[in-house]
């Protein structure tokens, strides 16, 4: 691609990054705003704005990056396949964990398409905004981006809009990362996909895909008559979070019945009490998992 001058400097490992999709830009402009809403994306100002992340860039206002955004959907299109074959290059066949999860982001006003009152992981309440469902990549103990989806309320429908539940959505998104050559060797989700059978879990036993998934603990299992649920004992072990500290926790078994390839268990901070915001429920399909092992 020949443009008339060279783009804009910016911090050397976003230009190096950046660099990879240079070919797809038409014009040096554009290319400038793609590196400069990376430069902004990883800066410390608090929210994420285009009129903060111009500020913080030294631009004299958001404009330029509004234009690209608004009117460079095709390079923005290529962008995100690019991106992901970059990704299934560096992976080179190997598997990865996909975590399926939500984010949201709180908006003003009811102007911005698809923002209705609803909930809102990451903030933990009911919120005016915006939910995306979001696919992401485990590896080696790096988590990074795959794809995401605006989930569209259905009394924000636009014209061209067709309704599909969050499961749903996330299990159009898997069927595409497969298509494109990813290979998962488990699959985790929250209970919203958990309790989700015909939507979701129906469709990752379909793609023959290992899952760990939360559920409710009102969560429906069919017992045949005569047999009985089993607790087993509680097993200790330490829960590791991402900064290095550990905290001591507690997880048992359940079985239905008789053991089968999908297993159930109990997890919580105190055995004794369950306190209800830190003892989950879970189901599981990974062969080979052995409740010694915990």
């Amino acid at each position: 691609m020949f443009w008339g001058r060279e783009p804009t400097e910016t911090i050397k490992f976003v230009d190096d990054y950046c660099e990879w999709y240079r070919k797809l830009f038409p014009e040096v402009r554009s290319f400038e705003a793609f590196k400069y809403l990376h430069v902004g994306m990883i800066s410390e100002i608090k929210r994420k704005t285009l009129p903060e992340i111009a500020r913080v860039i030294g631009l004299g206002n958001e404009q330029g990056l509004l234009y690209f955004l608004t009117e460079h959907k095709r390079e923005i299109e290529k962008l995100r396949e690019a991106r992901l074959k970059l990704i299934l290059q560096v992976l080179a066949g190997r598997e990865i964990t996909l975590i399926i999860d939500e984010t949201g982001d709180k908006k003003k006003g009811s102007t911005t398409d698809y923002v209705k009152r609803q909930y809102i992981g990451n903030l933990g309440k009911i919120e005016n905004g915006i939910v995306a469902v979001t696919a992401y990549g485990l590896f080696e103990g790096m988590t990074f981006p795959l794809i995401f989806e605006v989930s569209k309320p259905k009394q924000r429908l636009l014209e061209s809009d067709v309704y599909q539940t969050k499961p749903e959505i996330a299990a159009v998104m898997i069927r595409k990362l497969l298509e494109m050559g990813f290979k998962f060797k488990l699959v985790l989700a929250d209970s919203l996909y958990g309790e989700s059978e015909s939507n979701f879990i129906s469709v990752l036993c379909q793609l023959e895909l290992n899952f760990v998934v939360v559920i409710r603990s009102n969560h429906g299992v069919w017992l045949p008559q005569g047999q009985k649920v089993r607790y087993n004992r509680w097993r200790p072990y330490n829960r590791i979070f991402s900064d290095g500290q550990q905290e001591k926790r507690y997880i048992r078994e359940i079985v239905f019945g008789k053991r089968h390839a999908v297993q159930y268990w109990q997890v919580t901070t105190d055995p004794e009490t369950l306190p209800q915001n830190s003892t989950w429920f879970i189901m599981t399909l990974v062969p080979g998992i052995k409740y010694k092992k915990y």
